[in-house]
């Protein structure tokens, strides 16, 4: 072991190479060597990790060959990956990784229902006991191409026949059991999930996370005790909910392989419910993660394996929200006419929604006309940015994002919706290279984003600020608008 006990860094051989691939990542990067290390350090405090202690000699010696300890490999991976808008694994950087268990590693797991209990148990108490805010995150690996699509593709194969029940009692039986579920507590677990939803659009993922992760390990608690058929079914429902929620807030907080392994977690949890409708929803949630990343072919494969898997059960409303995804990944492919067209079917599928006879889940009652309006927004706005900032596509997305913002600023019960297509009509405006009106946007952006606590909307906010003072650094009113975030929005953790 190195004498330097806080520089988590493990002694090497005398024979060590310099490390080119961590050193061709660095140099790109832009980063000193002290901004790597203020970096790093900065994030592990995030993570709860306070023995990390790095400077600049450390970083020389990791360049240089030197393999750092856990969960260093894991922070550089995440730094170097928001740096640079893709995944970068440890592997890529040239540094190795500690042995996993298949429960915190990959996302390649067995499709059956004690086995997606058994690791929906470990990985929920894990996050619970490891981390302050998710240091579980730093002993993961993001997943993405193959070898994330091909094992989700399993979503669509068939589960075992199971055995048959035995029949359910008679309500005049004798009371149940200990353990088994009575349908009003069934009901409060379900409204409970309902509940954290809710929490989460108005506050952010940041306030109520560690509460749903332990909301999720009762259930899968509960999975684990003998029940009927029919309660085990609802059980792994209101467990696929949970974990999907828990990876949402963990995304919108900024850890980005904790998110990826509960989407995958609630996928499994999906199909042993029986509820293809939820899991096309997850995998669109994973499919915008993708985005985040700057993996859009991987999003778009993620969103026909939804559109596929729920072609014949989804609502309207579920179908609608399916297709402005598939939109938002043609425009990042920079492929207009397929997300023109996507957009069109997102519209001409939402207008059948008042058709629908059956009540829509709680889980995408969010997707209302607003965010319709907001998804097609962002997708022209993106269309701008990977055509060289068009004003052709910006100029479609002004229309589209006005219509998002005014229903937001009505609607009180999603106040993160409303900051992020603020900051999105920001972004519009400096398209068309119009900061004036941008600023007075991101201004509002920020007003709002002090009252929820979302890594995602602050680092929005961030990245369109920058891109600002970049364009139009010398307008007074940007001026004002960089001083003020620097008042409003302090950036005392890592953006992500």
């Amino acid at each position: 072991m190195s004498g330097n006990g806080g520089s988590g860094t493990t002694a090497t051989s005398t024979d060590k190479r310099p490390n080119e691939l961590l050193t061709s990542w660095f140099v790109r990067s832009g980063w000193s060597k002290g901004e790597l290390a203020r970096q790093v350090n900065r994030r592990a405090r995030q993570l709860g990790a306070n023995h990390i202690s790095t400077d600049t000699s450390r970083v020389r010696r990791w360049l240089d060959g030197e393999n750092p300890r856990e969960p260093i490999p894991r922070i550089l991976s995440e730094l170097f990956s928001e740096r640079f808008g893709c995944v970068v694994s440890v592997e890529d950087i040239g540094l190795r990784t500690a042995r996993q268990s298949p429960s915190v590693s990959g996302v390649d797991l067995p499709w059956t229902g004690p086995q997606t209990v058994a690791l929906l148990s470990e990985f929920s108490r894990s996050d619970l006991m490891l981390a302050r805010r998710g240091f579980l995150g730093t002993s993961l690996a993001l997943s993405a191409g193959p070898s994330l699509i091909e094992p989700m593709q399993r979503w669509l194969v068939p589960s075992p026949q199971a055995p048959q029940p035995e029949p359910e009692p008679e309500p005049s039986a004798a009371p149940r059991r200990p353990g088994r579920l009575s349908k009003p507590e069934l009901d409060l677990l379900e409204s409970t999930t309902v509940m954290f939803r809710q929490w989460d659009a108005q506050c952010g993922g940041g306030l109520r996370r560690k509460a749903v992760v332990g909301q999720l390990h009762e259930v899968t608690d509960l999975l684990q005790e003998p029940q009927p058929e029919t309660t085990t079914r609802k059980l792994f429902k209101v467990a696929g909910e949970l974990a999907e929620l828990a990876g949402w807030m963990s995304y919108d907080v900024g850890l980005q392989p904790t998110a990826q392994k509960y989407f995958v977690l609630a996928l499994h949890a999906a199909k042993e419910a029986g509820d293809k409708p939820l899991g096309s929803y997850i995998l669109s949630s994973m499919s915008r993660q993708m985005i985040h990343l700057g993996r859009p072919d991987d999003a778009l494969e993620l969103i026909h394996l939804a559109q596929y898997g729920s072609r014949d059960c989804a609502s309207p409303r579920t179908q609608s929200m399916l297709y402005a995804m598939e939109a938002r990944a043609y425009a990042n492919m920079g492929q207009p006419g397929k997300c023109k067209r996507a957009v069109r079917m997102a519209e001409d599928t939402f207008a059948d929604v008042d058709e629908w006879d059956d009540p829509d889940p709680d889980w995408i009652r969010f997707f209302s006309e607003a965010e319709l309006h907001g998804e097609n927004s962002h997708s022209y706005r993106d269309l701008a940015y990977v055509a060289g900032r068009s004003p052709t596509y910006a100029s479609l997305a002004e229309p589209v994002m006005q219509q998002a913002v005014e229903l937001f600023s009505r609607d009180t019960e999603h106040q993160r919706s409303y900051a992020l297509n603020l900051i999105g009509m920001a972004t519009v405006h400096l398209l068309q290279r119009e900061p004036e009106r941008s600023a007075v946007l991101a201004e509002q952006a920020m007003h709002i984003a002090k009252k929820v606590r979302s890594e995602r909307v602050n680092t929005r906010i961030r990245k369109t600020v920058d891109t600002a003072v970049r364009d139009f650094g010398d307008l007074a009113e940007i001026v004002d608008l960089t001083e003020k975030l620097a008042v409003e929005l302090p950036e005392t953790a890592e953006a992500v």
